[in-house]
């Protein structure tokens, strides 16, 4: 089958692979219709989080299910599906209680309870390295999926895969930035990072009823686009930050938003100090995104990190955060917890998800579509790619 293989930072390349079979039980086999690249991708393609060997990428990815072990009872043959991105076993402490992506059986030799930056590690991901489970992704024409009587969800034919690729990663972890605040309605949110998991946070942060939604990017297309999908107000980022937080504050009565969501991670655009201090002190990108969001949340505000962050920074402001009284909420985002609820806005037509995609290609184009989504060119903010074109 094709496949997109990454073979070091900066290569990826459509190659031919073996096609993945049952292995356990509770297996399926999908063929893969639509599949996308997340931003959390690039940060294997950029060499931030290390994947020695050669591996298909990939972890937003929908399809028909070719083939069920005997443990699967829930689906068969024929079943169109999405599959939420985290390989949770379902029966376990962590999934019982509603999150599956510290799944203690489903990647078993990295798994720790330390949290640590190369072992110890939580549940397993597709696509997502080795440190992450070592399992193939869903950017090719068939992928292997674990666990599959606890994952996949079955879609309405009356949906197209676009409307519902989204439902994979990147709208429930926008709902969960929003879900991790509590908003109850009439709030002020603001997000940092216009991709697309930041404006899958604005439009969630509107399902719920906030009054003010600000979006924060440092790249004017992004704004635009965030602003046309899901009408929010937009700042550019133009200094050092410290402009964005005077004008939140401006908007808020000095106070601040009642909700941040950092959508960024540790590898925001930085200049050369940040640089220098990030190799001076063995750090991986630079926190200065998530600094700048505990400035801008008001007192007894929550602050949720969305964007990734692999490793330890010093200076963390832990005297700001104890002064202010900062809600502090990150991590995976629990996929299988809301993916049913926001199936459920998709069907009812209370949001729209296909609406963010600027880039449609064939899977033998990926190593252009990563360049593009990666450098941020031809206005690039979604590329979904078709693995069968």
């Amino acid at each position: 089958m094709k496949a997109a293989v990454i073979h070091g930072a900066g290569k990826i390349t459509c190659d031919t692979v073996d096609d993945p079979i049952i292995k356990e039980e509770r297996d399926a086999i999908i063929k893969v219709t639509a599949t996308a690249i997340c931003g959390s991708d690039l940060h294997i393609y950029s060499g931030g989080i290390p994947q020695l060997r050669p591996m298909v990428l990939g972890h937003e990815f929908m399809g028909i299910i070719e083939e069920v072990g005997k443990g699967v009872k829930n689906l068969k043959r024929g079943d169109r599906v999405v599959v939420p991105f985290p390989i949770a076993c379902g029966h376990c402490f962590f999934c019982e209680h509603s999150l599956p992506g510290h799944c203690e059986n489903s990647n078993p030799e990295h798994y720790g309870p330390e949290g640590g930056l190369l072992t110890e590690k939580g549940g397993a991901l597709f696509g997502y390295t080795d440190l992450y489970g070592g399992y193939d992704g869903g950017q090719a024409q068939y992928v292997r999926v674990p666990y599959a009587d606890y994952g996949p969800r079955i879609v309405p034919d009356t949906l197209t895969d676009e409307q519902v690729l989204f439902l994979t990663d990147i709208f429930p972890t926008g709902y969960t930035g929003i879900d991790w605040g509590n908003i109850q309605g009439g709030e002020t949110v603001a997000i940092f990072g216009s991709g697309p998991v930041g404006i899958m946070a604005a439009k969630s942060a509107r399902l719920r009823g906030a009054e003010r939604v600000i979006i924060v990017d440092t790249v004017p297309y992004r704004l635009a686009k965030a602003q046309e999908a899901a009408d929010c107000e937009t700042i550019l980022w133009q200094k050092d930050g410290k402009e964005v937080v005077e004008q939140i504050r401006a908007a808020t009565q000095g106070r601040g938003a009642d909700l941040v969501v950092e959508a960024v991670g540790f590898e925001p655009d930085h200049n050369f100090l940040d640089k220098v201090k990030a190799v001076v002190n063995i750090e991986k990108g630079s926190p200065k995104v998530l600094e700048t969001c505990m400035s801008a949340v008001r007192r007894g505000g929550t602050v949720s990190v969305l964007g990734v962050y692999p490793t330890t920074y010093d200076n963390f402001p832990v005297g700001q955060f104890f002064d202010k009284g900062i809600i502090l909420k990150g991590g995976q985002a629990p996929a299988h917890k809301h993916i049913d609820t926001l199936l459920k806005y998709v069907v009812e037509g209370k949001v729209k998800l296909n609406d963010i995609i600027t880039h449609r290609l064939s899977l033998t184009e990926i190593s252009h579509a990563y360049k593009i989504f990666k450098n941020k060119e031809e206005n690039c903010v979604k590329v979904v790619l078709n693995p069968w074109a």
